[in-house]
Parts: structure tokens; sequence; C-alpha cells
């Protein structure tokens, strides 16, 4: 009973209190003002932490709750919720980023006239998450779909300060809802072949389309950031840092991965599903690497990280383990949560993102350095750091793939072993890039710049030389130190492998190949920092380097085959609309005013000149009967 009460509230709590938090005037930046949005912020995510953490004592089963929402037809709509071990697991990890961004952003945007909303808006897309986690109906989950669609845009949008920040919040809402097109088509299909809209009853149904899970895997490419949807997420990172750790550890790119977790017995059916799904998966792993490595923006190095990582996720998957895709999407929770609000600390603390004016902070903030040192071996896959054992599963279900024992086709494995391989060298690459370009060397700018002060708008003036962050901002860092070392040792742990059916760690010859190739991208990556002091290594990509730093051009390729296209046939449309529909109609009104003006002409006319008239209409209406009737 216990658990059947507090599963609607897990979601519950943090939008109601978002909601509440929405009342709040955004103008004011009053003290009392920001500690009313803080409380109700912070409260939300703290309750659902409760929430999650007595549910997760309590549970040992699925529970269900269901109630009945509306009908369409035959079909009913259910306030149906579901909570398994596993969602707790995941449950558990949004809350937790959920908190500690509220409490880091107190800090971080201490002189924001805006915070209000913000904190608010947090709260709502924390809830929307957990509505999908929880949902058992998929128009219910659907609801927390888009309503995190909806906070992204705010969200990505808040600093009106930055004038790229509109534009980017804009892509993330028109690429996402052109993926969300296909998802409401796939969960409508779905639902009216099995007759309910209940997850557990979609599940149950047998015989279920290709089509449909294709559509349904067109939304989980916009919201998870996969090829060719990935467009919008490197872009996202003019929203405020907190945020980017919200939507690449907890929220938004975590969605389409779990909804696919969670109808996986579906797409068990479809080899042709799930080829899409790992082609997908590799060629975004490989993408998404590649183009980190020629970034010089912080923040876009670890947003093509999260869209590689997001491709081992979703290989896991083609592959035909769930449970690896599960254990990594846990672990890469804590460690990019970790990165980006260590990121936040270094650029609150020298006023700039690009890696091009840093250097040099090792000594000055030794909290941030460690903090960044464990969040990049994490995702790097050092041992035995999470991110190792979370990986290593990835790696091993996709090279028993390979033998053509799972679900998706023998091919589908060598592709995604063989891009896996290839992202973790790629990976020791760009990370350890990372690292000597911010925290190593000697300061790179004009004179350095905590002495001369900086221009870049969107932060505080920094006061003397840079140093580790206030301790608002400091804990949320340090505490998630711990689970980027230590979560990936639960897979040791019976009743966590029991939760995910995740297979038990293989301590064997498997292991050396990723870690030789580990090593190889790290040590090459600082040999060529080594021989050519405080110079970027990138710069040995040579011509590749511009095509890489832009994303291999997807951008710009759609623009030029979808967005010039679709932008010529609306002017076209315009055109003929303004043209003929709007010319037709405001031509039968003119032509029938300036008729009417005639004949009110004709009907005002003199006597005698009626008359005439009258008697010409009747001599030309009997010339043409005579003529008529002799003719006939």
């Amino acid at each position: 009973m216990t658990a059947q009460v507090l599963t609607p509230l897990l979601a519950g709590v943090p939008l109601l209190l978002g909601l509440a938090g929405l009342l709040l005037a955004p103008g004011d930046g009053g003290r009392e003002r920001r500690r009313a949005a803080a409380t109700l912020g912070i409260a939300g995510a703290a309750l659902a932490l409760l929430v999650s953490l007595v549910l997760a004592v309590v549970v040992d089963e699925q529970v269900r709750v269901t109630q009945r929402w509306v009908t369409f037809g035959d079909l009913d709509v259910t306030l149906g919720f579901s909570l398994g071990p596993a969602a707790i697991y995941v449950a558990l990890a949004v809350c937790v980023v959920a908190l500690f961004v509220q409490v880091y952003s107190v800090a971080y945007l201490h002189d924001d006239p805006r915070y209000a909303p913000y904190a608010a808006q947090v709260s709502l897309f924390t809830g929307a998450m957990l509505l999908v986690v929880s949902a058992n109906d998929l128009i219910l989950l659907l609801v927390g779909w888009e309503v995190m669609g909806v906070c992204s845009y705010l969200l990505i949008g808040h600093d009106r300060r930055l004038p790229e920040a509109p534009a980017a919040a804009v892509k993330a809402f028109v690429v996402t809802r052109v993926g969300d097109v296909g998802f409401l088509l796939g969960i409508a299909w779905l639902g009216v072949s099995a007759g309910s809209f209940q997850i557990s009853d979609v599940l149950a149904h047998t015989g279920t389309s290709t089509v449909a899970l294709l559509l349904v895997l067109a939304g989980v490419a916009g919201k998870s950031a996969q090829f060719p949807l990935h467009t919008w997420l490197p872009d996202a990172m003019a929203g405020p840092t907190p945020i980017s750790a919200l939507i690449h550890a907890a929220t938004m790119v975590a969605a389409g991965v779990y909804v696919v977790y969670r109808l996986f017995p579906l797409f068990a059916q479809s080899p042709a599903a799930l080829a899409v799904l790992g082609v997908s998966a590799a060629i975004t792993l490989l993408l998404g690497a590649l183009s980190a490595t020629a970034q010089d923006d912080l923040k876009r190095v670890l947003a093509w990280s999260t869209v590689s990582q997001i491709g081992y996720m979703t290989g896991a998957l083609a592959v035909g383990s769930p449970a690896a895709a599960l254990f990594h999407l846990l672990t890469h929770a804590a460690f990019k949560a970790l990165l980006f609000l260590a990121a936040g600390a270094v650029i609150h603390a020298v006023g700039t993102n690009l890696m091009s004016r840093m250097g040099g902070l090792r000594q000055h903030m030794p909290v941030t350095f460690w903090s960044f040192v464990v969040g990049l071996g994490a995702l790097a896959g050092v041992p035995p750091l999470a991110g190792f054992w979370s990986k290593e599963n990835v790696l091993v279900a996709a090279a028993h793939a390979t033998e053509g024992d799972g679900p998706a086709p023998a091919w589908v494995g060598w592709v995604v072993w063989l891009a896996a391989l290839a992202g973790v060298a790629i990976t020791a690459w760009y990370a350890t890039r990372l690292l000597l370009r911010t925290f190593f060397g000697y300061p790179r700018s004009r004179t350095e710049q905590w002495q001369v002060g900086f221009d870049d708008a969107r932060y505080d003036e920094p006061q003397g030389p840079p140093h580790d962050p206030p301790g608002l901002m400091r804990w949320p860092i340090v505490l998630l130190t711990v689970p980027s070392v230590l979560l990936g040792l639960a897979a040791f742990l019976p009743a966590f492998r029991s939760a995910l059916e995740l297979e038990e760690p293989h301590l064997g010859v498997s292991l050396v190949l990723p870690i030789v190739l580990l090593a190889l991208g790290a040590a090459s990556s600082w040999w060529l920092w080594h021989t050519a002091p405080g110079a970027d290594p990138a710069r040995d990509l040579g011509r590749l380097r511009p095509l890489f730093a832009a994303g291999f051009r997807v951008d710009d390729l759609q623009n030029l085959l979808i967005v010039r296209p679709v932008r010529a046939i609306a002017g076209a449309a315009r055109l003929a609309d303004e043209r003929v529909v709007d010319a037709a109609v405001e031509g039968t009104g003119t032509s029938a005013t300036r008729l009417g003006a005639v004949l009110a002409t004709v009907h005002r006319a003199a006597l005698p000149r009626a008359a005439t008239a009258v008697l010409t209409g009747a001599l030309v209406l009997g010339v043409a009967a005579a003529i008529y009737g002799a003719a006939s």
C-alpha cells in the first residue's frame, strides 16, 4: 500500500512545486523572492529523492497503480504508473542530479533576476522526466515527454543576454519536434494495435509493426540527440551550465534511451528496427567522439561526448543488451553531471568557455581539477572508475552479438563493437586533451586574465586569481565524485545485477584490448602536448580539424537538403496563396463592388433618361425576337 501511494507522488511532487514556483514574479530579484524560489526548487527535488529512497527500500517487484483518465471510443487512457527496481534506480539518479543542480544554481545564478522561473522550470523538468520513468501508459508518458521539450526550450534560452541563446532554444525545440511527430504516430500505432495504451498491455501484444517501432525511434533520435537529429545538443550549450548538466545527465538525452529500454521486448521482435538502431548508434558514437576532438569550447567538448556516450547506450540496446544500456546510463548520469558542474566552476572562475584562454588552473583550483580527473577518467573508461565497468558491459554485449546469438543480426554486433572500440581510443584522446588544455601549462590569454578582467557579458568580472567555487557549488561537485568512482562496482552486487538483469563483470582477456586502446589514445594526446608544450594537440588533425569542429557539417547538409527546399516550397505556397487564392477572393469582392456601383448609378438616373433606356431595351429585345422567329 505504501508503494502504491508513493508511486504517483514521485513525479507529482516536483511538478506541483514547479507549478507553484511559476506563480512567483520573474522580474523581482529581491532576496525574499529568491529564497522562496530556491526553497520550492530544492524542496521539490529533495522530496522526490526521499520518495525514491523509500520506494527503493519497500519495492522488490513491479508496482502498478491505474486510474481511468479518459476514454476514446474503445481505448482507455489511464493515469497509470509502474515502478520496478530498475526504474527506481533511474529515478534515484534523476533526483540526485536534479537536487545537486538546484543547490548549485543558487550560487551560480546568484544575481539572475529571472531565477524564480528558472528554479520552477527545473522542477517541472525533473517531474516530467520522473513521469516518463514511472508512467505505465503511453499517453501519460507522452505528456512527460512533451513537458520536457517545453522546459528544455525555456531553459536553454534562459539567458537573454546571449544572442545565440534564443536561436539555440528554437533549434532544440524544432529538431526534437521533428522526431516527436514520428514518436506520436508510433505510440498511437502501438496503442491502437494492442487495444490499450497501458505499456504492460502493449508489451503483451504480439505482432508489433516494425514501422511503428521505427516511428518511435525517430522520437528517440530527437530526444536523445542521435544521428541524424543530434545537431541541437551542442548548440544547447548556450543555456546555463547547470541546465546542461541536467539535460545531459538526467533528463532529455536519457529519456530516449529509457523509452527503448521500457519497450525493448517489442524491439527484440524486430531485427530490422534493431539494425536501424545499431547503425545509427555506431554513426553517432564515432561522429560525436571525433567532433569532440576539435572543439575549443569546454562545454561543447562535453556536449559532443554526450552524443557519443548515448551512442554506446543505444548500441547496447541494438545488440540486445538493455541491461548494459541502463547501467551505462546510470554511470553516465554521475560522471557527466560531475563534469558539467565542474566545467561551470571553471567558467565561473575565468569567465570564458574557451580552452584557448584557459590553462594553468591546476594549482589555483585543486578541488575542481581533481573532480575533472575523476570525471574524465570515468568518461574515458579508466579502471576502476564507474565508466570502465559500464562501458565494459557494452563492449562484451557487442562482442557476443557478433556470434549471431542475439535478436539483432550478427553484422549489427560487428558494427557496434568496432565503433565502440574505436570510441574508446578517441574518447581517451579528447579527454586527455581537455585536461591538459584546461589545467596544465600556462594561462593562454592576452595577459593573465584574472589580473586584467574580461569582456564576457555572461559572467561577473573575476576578482583576483581563479579559485575553487563557493560551498553551494563545490559540495555538489565533490559529492558527485563518489558515484563517479564507486557506482561501477555495484555490478558486483547481486541485488543490483538482479534489478537490471545485468551479467557479472568479466575480468578476463576481453578487457585487454579496450585498456590498450585507452592507453594509446591518452598517450598520443599527451605526447602531442609534450612535444610542443602549450600547443593544442588538435593542431595535428590537420585539414580534418575544421570538418570535425563543424560536426562533419551535418547542419550545413540538413540546411541544404531540407531547410532550403522547405523554405522554397513555403515561399512558393505563400506566393500562390497571395497571387491566386487571395487574388481570386479579393477580385470577386472588388468586381461585385464595382458592378454594384455601376448599377447604383443607373438606378439614380433622371426619369427621361431612364424611360429612354427602357424603350431602347424593349426595342432591342423586340428586334432580337423578330430575328430569332425569322430564323426558326
